[in-house]
């Protein structure tokens, strides 16, 4: 909207201010680490995340080897997924992908216990405010 329109005389014109405008998108090379950093925001099921993912995965400078791509995906996942998709190891992207929504599936149907769901659970037995505990203090012997 704030470029000048007189320069533009033909496509190409308008094409080079274009490219201009946003080569910053090409210029920014992502890397291994900074895939690493690419987080699932709670809002997002798997699939959206690993999709967005593998998308800038693509964008890595060298490219990586298929394998080498499962395992840096694997790294960047949280401790659940993480332990939960080793099998994931040796196979593709795709396969990771169908491994992760069954890992997804079982957190939400508590097939699979979370780990902060256990680590929460630990810490409120140590605190003294789990169940058990708190009825065996709160019961008077008569």
């Amino acid at each position: 909207m704030d470029q000048e329109i007189s320069h533009w005389h033909i496509w190409d014109d308008l094409a080079r201010d274009f490219v201009r405008q946003f080569q910053y998108n090409v210029d920014i090379t992502l890397d291994r680490n900074s895939l690493s950093n690419l987080k699932k925001k709670t809002t997002e099921i798997f699939r959206e995340y690993a999709i967005k993912w593998r998308e800038q995965d693509a964008r890595v400078k060298p490219p990586m080897a298929k394998a080498e791509m499962v395992i840096f995906f694997l790294q960047a996942r949280e401790a659940d997924y993480f332990q939960n998709m080793m099998s994931a190891l040796g196979k593709t992207f795709a396969k990771a992908i169908k491994i992760g929504e069954m890992v997804e599936n079982g957190l939400k149907t508590r097939r699979i216990l979370s780990q902060a769901a256990l680590k929460a659970t630990s810490q409120a037995i140590q605190n003294g405010s789990g169940g058990l505990a708190n009825r065996k203090r709160g019961r008077r012997e008569p």
